[in-house]
């Protein structure tokens, strides 16, 4: 008599079985039919295909009494390796290499010391290769394998290639570790990696790494055919063209990253403000100063040292880093910039129409020697070459609604070097590179400015209306340029491409400005406001004003 464990594994085996038939089947099998196929009682049959249904793997099409994979399958398929977004950006390219070949194309990722096959399309031929998805292959006879390895830093490589069986396995696989490590070089530096029948005789492959932002290797992308169609020439021509094809790919892996769900924003003790923004982090100091531009007031906030987070007075949220936020002036118009001048200099608080610079200690505020008689100053930002000492850039209305960006002369007068028929929001210096970057928050435009090329614009990223209005800007230590999303519920970055990076939520609808800063230069300090939020919104989003705190 068989153990109950038996039976269980035997009715594991039948319906895996049915499952393995139905998806060899893509017209769909009656249940008749895969009775008759297994060698199965229809009553056993009837039971498993229940079963599965009911689970998702399988679906029954009521029309034609069949049955067919259900999409839990195709759910488990696409989780399988955690790609999901190598796959969607790599569908499209698959396509068009395809019928640009009219061969069979690939994707495929590294897993250990093998390559694994995510997606294919299959060539317009009869005759054609047609790995199965989900195939192991070994890295050193393949093309895909090769040119991930090709794409891998020095030591990663090396460590992988000395721990390789380099197996035969046909007459043409390279064996020899040495000749293996030159054709990599060689691979590298063209862009591209060739399969001479060395994993399958008669079949003759070409591909490419695919490569992210980050310079990290996500997979590769492949074309497969047979030798007398795929010649070496022919390999020579299309090698450069998937090459691009991957390296399309690995742009588009920066753009569909998903949001990071784990960065959680924290409140910072303090007062909210009615609209917090102009957020600058001191380095000389260790202080955040930022403003309440309608009290109008300067505030700034100072972490305690060694202090744990505690819970917020506001809807139980946790707070950030525990610290001192304490009022610092008081303003007589509504402010537009703060320019923080480190160390002992202080800090100048912008209005539309004039300046003043508060020193350390000093009872009173210093009028700005020479400001632009009948200006109107959008925003304003302290920047130079490095080593010299930073001047003052203004962005001014012009008659026309837009603005007019140049620096400021001790004389008072703006030496102008870009015009816009639209009105910018922030502006800051990017000390990394020397150039200006700007918000426009009609447009959702994100433009850089180098002061060499006057008059000369690139727009750095669009941002649609509907992700929210951008609104300030902060420059990280990895290059990565951050924004705020007002009416979005966010803060996003950017790489210096222009492609979304990352994308942070945060507990209220108007955040208006960001500061990169902290002890580590690692922390994302960010400006909210409350004065445009409707009371009814002001219920799911009680901490609207206050500033907020993002590990980087």
């Amino acid at each position: 008599m068989a153990s109950p464990a038996a039976e269980g594994t035997a009715a594991l085996e039948k319906a895996l079985d049915l499952l393995e038939a139905v998806g060899a089947a893509p017209e769909g099998l009656s249940q008749a039919e895969l009775a008759h196929r297994l060698g199965l009682p229809r009553t056993t049959a009837y039971r498993l295909l229940a079963t599965l249904v009911a689970r998702g793997l399988l679906r029954r099409d009521p029309l034609r009494k069949v049955y067919c994979l259900g999409m839990r399958c195709f759910e488990m398929a696409r989780q399988a390796y955690a790609m999901p977004d190598l796959a969607a950006a790599a569908a499209l390219e698959l396509r068009a290499l395809r019928d640009l070949t009219g061969e069979t194309t690939y994707l495929a990722a590294l897993d250990g010391r093998e390559v694994v096959s995510l997606e294919r399309c299959d060539g317009a031929h009869s005759q054609r290769s047609s790995s199965a998805l989900g195939q192991r292959k070994p890295v050193h006879c393949t093309s895909q394998g090769k040119a991930i390895l090709s794409a891998l830093g020095e030591a990663e490589r090396d460590a992988l290639v000395r721990g390789l069986a380099l197996k035969a396995v046909t007459p043409r696989t390279i064996t020899d570790r040495r000749r293996l490590q030159a054709e990599l070089r060689v691979t590298a530096a063209r862009g591209y990696a060739i399969d001479d029948e060395e994993i399958v005789a008669g079949i003759r492959c070409v591909g490419a790494p695919i490569v992210d932002g980050r310079g990290q290797v996500r997979g590769a992308l492949s074309v497969a055919g047979p030798a007398w169609r795929l010649t070496p020439e022919r390999l020579e021509l299309l090698g450069p063209e998937v090459a691009e094809a991957a390296r399309r790919v690995g742009a588009q892996l920066q753009r569909v990253r998903a949001p990071v769900a784990d960065t959680v924003a924290r409140a910072l003790a303090g007062p909210w403000a009615f609209h917090g923004a102009h957020a600058h982090w001191c380095a000389d100091t260790g202080v955040l100063y930022w403003a309440d531009t309608l009290a109008p007031a300067l505030r700034a906030w100072a972490p305690l040292e060694g202090a744990a987070p505690a819970p917020g007075p506001d809807g139980g949220m946790a707070e950030g880093p525990l610290g001192a936020d304490r009022a610092v002036a008081g303003h007589d118009a509504p402010i537009v910039g703060v320019l923080v001048h480190g160390g002992a200099g202080g800090v100048t608080l912008v209005s539309g129409q004039g300046a003043v610079r508060w020193r350390p200690g000093a009872d009173t505020p210093e009028p700005w020697p020479a400001w632009p008689s009948g200006a109107v100053v959008q925003a304003a930002c302290l920047g130079g070459p490095e080593g010299a000492q930073p001047g003052a850039w203004l962005a001014t209305e012009t008659a026309e609604g837009g603005s007019a960006v140049g620096r400021l002369q001790g004389d008072g007068s703006i030496d102008v070097l870009w015009r816009f028929s639209e009105p910018l929001q922030c502006l800051r210096w990017r000390a990394q590179d020397g150039a200006l970057l700007a918000t426009v928050p009609d447009t959702g435009a994100i433009l850089l400015m180098h002061p060499d090329s006057p008059g000369v614009v690139r727009r750095l990223v669009t941002v649609p209306k509907g992700s929210g209005r951008v609104s300030g800007l902060a420059f990280d230590p990895d290059g990565g340029v951050w924004t705020a999303l007002r009416d979005g519920w966010s803060v996003v970055r950017f790489l210096p491409d222009g492609s979304l990076d990352r994308v942070a939520g945060l507990p209220v609808p108007c955040p208006t400005d960001v500061a990169v800063g902290g002890a580590d230069g690692r922390t994302l300090f960010v400006a909210t406001s409350r004065q445009p939020v409707a009371l009814d919104m002001l219920a799911n989003a009680p901490l609207s004003g206050r500033l907020f705190a993002l590990p980087l």
